[in-house]
């Protein structure tokens, strides 16, 4: 059978073009002859003329049939093609670059960080962060802060709110115009930074420099910085209980959630979080304000004895507790969960020493899982103690790859091997990991810091091993109306304190006996409004809590960058200045 493109090419041919190009004869053809003749020659015409036209709409119907079963031919090839190889053959996205210099996996403060270091060092770098968030890079510890004490009725759309010191500032690190368009990159003029949003990337060729994405797009690259982050864990208890409990469970970590909760505590009775570090207890702090003025149940659940209670010494977390209580949230210590189930329109939580709590709605705030799925397709070494991919002290994990922010696991000098969780930790990291692919070759010697706040009015900074179960030794003093994270912001300018923090050491500790008051640990039943708690492994302090102290950090780093035996901790307590007024 004639294939349609041959058809195609002999009706394109002259003889063919020509015998289209038939007419109707002119007049000075049917005025012209021997006389007597004309009416035949007419007959000759218009017989040649009908045949011309039969022909012609023959050979039109022939090409519009072959048309159609060509196109259909090829459509079911198509499609009978794809599903043959779609397993394996990539479908490339058209608006990715093949080839990008600087290639960053994951959207969060450690890949931003990385990106805006790689700049910095190399202003005409083109750099892409391959992000599965949806959103442009964004700082998280506003979404269990500032954002819940926001008047705006707007927040969960406009995502901007007002730090503790008063001033407005977005969650974004960045307005969209500071990205360049991802089609744009390999051309646009100086280079800069794209992000490609929604998008995973599942598999790592180490070798060949490669990495393919959930779509099948492959990127090839020449520096590779895995920013990966970590999921929420969950509870095996509410694992186990089934699809009616898992629709009212919040694992909470990116801006839909904060937007889903928000929208959940206007319309739920009582809402149930589980879990008594950072983030349950900034959570519980936040949602507790709306329990007073919108009668919405706020109760918090944990196995330990206190808030905080895998960080802070027992008296301190204690009183945090109470001082969690008074936000309006009812705090239940040492509660272990057995098992969730539904009855009726209500949630049950049944605890291991038989006690029973009903709620409408769960949100678990039981840790970090380090995102480390590339690990197995790239062949990097996963921790078996800390979890995170194994990185050396310049944060690299194999030859143009590096690990930054909460899915590395890195060897501190002066503590030891570590991963971190914390924004000034993805910040301090992912910097060095941008200065590191762009040849500086530095090792991690900063000691990060990070802060929580329960609320404006009490919050506090840690820096190193920071461990309840290690010797603690803790002096305190009388707060002043200066000593509230709200002063502090307004004193820094930034809500984000590790923003001013994350650079400073002091350059010199003097420790020397004077006759300034000494603090002392509050007795049963006072107030720790401010104080600093030392931590100590073979009596050398590893790590430093500053309780309602602001921008003290510098002087926290040195003394544990030191690593010295102190004889009087009262008399280093003194540095901090304390006891002023």
């Amino acid at each position: 059978a004639l294939s349609f493109p041959l058809l195609f090419h002999c009706l394109s041919s002259p003889a063919v073009l020509q015998y289209h190009q038939l007419r109707c004869p002119s007049r000075s053809l049917t005025s012209s002859g021997v006389p007597g003749k004309a009416g035949s020659n007419l007959l000759l015409y218009l017989i040649v003329g009908g045949a011309a036209t039969g022909a012609g709409v023959y050979v039109y119907k022939t090409l519009q049939e072959s048309k159609e079963r060509y196109a259909s031919r090829l459509a079911r090839k198509t499609t009978r093609s794809q599903d043959e190889s779609s397993a394996s053959a990539p479908d490339t996205h058209p608006n990715v670059p093949s080839h990008v210099p600087f290639l960053l996996i994951g959207g969060g403060t450690a890949a931003f960080a990385a990106a805006r270091s790689i700049r910095a060092r190399d202003p005409g770098a083109r750099v892409l962060i391959v992000s599965e968030d949806p959103a442009l890079p964004y700082m998280r510890p506003p979404l269990s802060k500032e954002l819940w004490f926001s008047d705006d009725p707007n927040v969960t759309e406009t995502l901007r709110f007002k730090q503790w010191n008063g001033k407005e500032r977005s969650i974004y690190f960045q307005p969209p115009s500071f990205y360049v368009p991802v089609q744009d990159l390999p051309s646009v003029e100086n280079g800069g930074v794209a992000v490609l949003p929604g998008k995973k990337v599942v598999h790592m060729d180490v070798r060949g420099n490669t990495v393919k994405l959930s779509d099948g797009t492959q990127i090839s690259y020449d520096k590779c910085l895995i920013a990966t982050g970590g999921s929420p864990r969950n509870l095996p208890a509410i694992e186990r209980a089934g699809k009616d409990v898992q629709k009212r469970l919040t694992l909470f970590r990116k801006i839909e959630d904060f937007r889903r909760l928000e929208k959940i505590s206007r319309e739920v009775k009582s809402i149930t979080i589980i879990g008594g570090g950072f983030l349950g207890s900034e959570l519980a702090c936040a949602l507790g304000r709306r329990a007073r003025t919108r009668g919405l149940e706020v109760i918090q659940l944990f196995p330990e004895n206190g808030n905080m209670g895998k960080v802070l010494p027992e008296y301190l977390s204690n009183w945090t507790t109470e001082k969690v209580r008074r936000e309006g949230v009812n705090v239940l210590p040492n509660a272990v969960v057995k098992s969730v189930s539904v009855s009726g329109n209500r949630l049950v939580i049944k605890l291991k020493d038989g006690r029973k709590v009903e709620t409408d709605h769960i949100v678990a705030a039981v840790g970090l899982e380090p995102n480390v799925e590339l690990a197995k397709s790239a062949g990097l070494e996963v921790d078996s103690d800390f979890g995170g991919f194994r990185v050396n002290a310049e944060l690299q994990a194999r030859s143009n790859i590096w690990v930054a922010g909460d899915a590395a696991c890195f060897y501190d000098i002066k503590l030891g091997r570590r991963r971190v969780e914390h924004h000034d930790h993805a910040v301090v990291s992912g910097r060095l990991a941008g200065e590191n692919m762009t040849g500086a070759a530095k090792p991690y010697w900063h000691q990060s810091m990070f802060w929580s706040d329960l609320g404006p009015n009490v919050g506090y900074e840690a820096i190193g091993l920071v461990d309840s179960s290690l010797p603690t030794v803790g002096v305190f003093a009388k707060a002043t109306a200066k000593d509230t994270p709200k002063s502090a912001t307004e004193q820094s300018g930034t809500g984000i304190r590790s923003e001013s923090e994350t650079e400073a050491e002091a350059s010199e500790v003097q420790i020397s006996q004077s006759s300034s008051p000494v603090p002392h640990v509050p007795k049963q039943g006072e107030d720790y409004g401010k104080g600093v708690i030392f931590y100590l492994r073979d009596k050398v302090v590893v790590g430093i809590v500053l309780w309602n102290i602001f921008n003290r950090m510098p002087i926290a780093r040195k003394i544990i960058k030191d690593g010295e035996e102190h004889e009087d901790l009262n008399e280093v307590a003194k540095l901090f200045n304390i006891h002023e007024d």
